[in-house]
């Protein structure tokens, strides 16, 4: 394996607030040390002189829909997607064809991303066939390689069984992922429930399909304990009781994803299908409650959501498509210039949503930068503009709102256990 030396970047190491003009020395598909240094013979010199270099970016929420649906995205496909949006590993979710909830499934999707651009980190369903009855065999899962547990896209709405699911997290030790939506006051919708909805046409989707059942599961977290952790936050009330179940003293963590910190429903208006996702996007009042949220650490991680449909699904009309849009080769842009650049998060608060508190939620190795970690790192041109163009996406699908928007700040390279990876500078 290659040495190399990650000369003059700005090291960003969130979890001990390094940050420091500084070079990476790498052998062995591990950081050997920091510091200045002569590059002996055989060591390749990586000039990083304006580049930021962060602990390698971890998004734990994505879709990749192989086996099942390949002709939207593979896991290889996915993978290509991930690295070119500067992340060095993904976790999977668990709604393919056929659900991930065997430990032959997971070992497949393991056996599958081996030797790919970035790690792939498979999350198993929670309950068979994400059908809400029977449990998954947790424990047999989780040997297999399963990092956490979720019914994404299915909410687990019999109180009884989620009583059971976190009872088992908390024999276990294992992470529940909830996809929170109360089916009753969202069925047949397909955007926020409001204005934007009335004039299109369309059944909403009330913010309280999403806060009510956030606000059972924290009080179920409280009574019985376990692991929860709460998916693609979107609404102000959602991020209200997440906020004071931390003061209370909960071991609740949450995410956002990109869309729900810069677009609101209007978007609809404009992009039609390609800003349809679930949740939905919602007012102007829940940007501002999302963005509190990150700036105040009631949200911990910034996670992408990817959801890939082909154009054919997407041009079905906004009662008939499919829910999501993708986000792995923008996320990162977005951050940069919606959070980083006003201020509202320092670019070290930023790189911890999306590396750091993933890999401690996920209890995996990643977020840091110190001797003897893997080296898994992110290179970033903080200052680079750049208009999104979904031509140029390594993704399988094109199903987004921001084509053609101009961002400030990109990834220009990724290493992977020491393998360097993207574009020479």
């Amino acid at each position: 394996m290659k040495k190399w030396v990650i000369r003059g970047g700005r090291v960003l190491d969130p979890a001990i607030g390094f940050d420091q003009v500084t070079d990476i020395w790498i052998e062995d598909g591990r950081i050997a040390h920091l510091g200045d240094g002569e590059a002996a013979s055989g060591v390749e010199v990586i000039h990083a002189e304006g580049l930021v270099v962060a602990p390698g970016l971890i998004d734990m929420h994505v879709h990749f829909r192989e086996p099942g649906d390949a002709h939207k995205e593979t896991i290889a496909s996915g993978s290509a997607a991930a690295e070119s949006g500067g992340f060095t590993a993904v976790a999977v979710m668990p709604n393919t064809k056929p659900v991930a909830d065997s430990a032959e499934h997971v070992r497949w999707v393991l056996n599958r991303a081996r030797g790919g651009p970035v790690r792939v980190l498979p999350i198993a369903a929670v309950t068979k066939g994400q059908r809400g009855e029977a449990l998954v065999e947790m424990k047999a899962l989780r040997a297999a390689g399963a990092v956490a547990f979720s019914d994404d896209g299915q909410p687990i709405e019999d109180e009884r069984l989620m009583r059971r699911v976190l009872a088992r997290s908390r024999e276990l030790d294992v992470l529940i992922i909830t996809h929170s939506e109360i089916k009753s006051l969202s069925r047949s919708g397909c955007i926020n429930e409001g204005d934007v909805a009335s004039e299109l046409g369309v059944k909403g989707i009330s913010p309280e399909a999403e806060s009510r059942m956030i606000a059972r599961d924290l009080k179920l977290l409280e009574e019985i304990g376990g692991r929860l952790h709460i998916a693609h936050v979107s609404a102000a009330e959602s991020v209200a009781f997440i906020r004071a179940a931390k003061t209370r003293g909960l071991p609740v963590t949450c995410e956002t994803a990109p869309h729900y910190f810069t677009l609101t429903e209007e978007a609809v208006r404009t992009f039609g299908p390609n800003a349809k996702m679930s949740p939905p996007l919602r007012t102007a009042r829940d940007v501002a409650a999302i963005r509190e949220g990150l700036t105040d650490g009631t949200i911990d991680v910034i996670a992408s959501d990817h959801a890939p449909h082909a154009p054919q699904e997407k041009a079905l009309g906004l009662k008939a498509a499919p829910f999501g849009i993708v986000g792995l080769e923008t996320s990162l842009g977005l951050v940069l210039t919606e959070l980083v650049q006003p201020g509202l998060l320092s670019l070290s608060e930023a790189i911890a949503k999306m590396s750091l508190r993933p890999a401690q939620i996920l209890r995996v190795e990643g977020g840091r930068i110190r001797e003897g970690c893997s080296a898994d790192l992110t290179l970033i041109a903080p200052d680079e503009d750049w208009t999104v163009d979904v031509g140029r996406f390594r993704s399988k699908s094109r199903n987004t709102p921001f084509a053609g928007r101009i961002l400030r700040g990109r990834a220009v390279m990724t290493f992977r256990g020491g393998e360097k990876r993207g574009r020479d500078r």
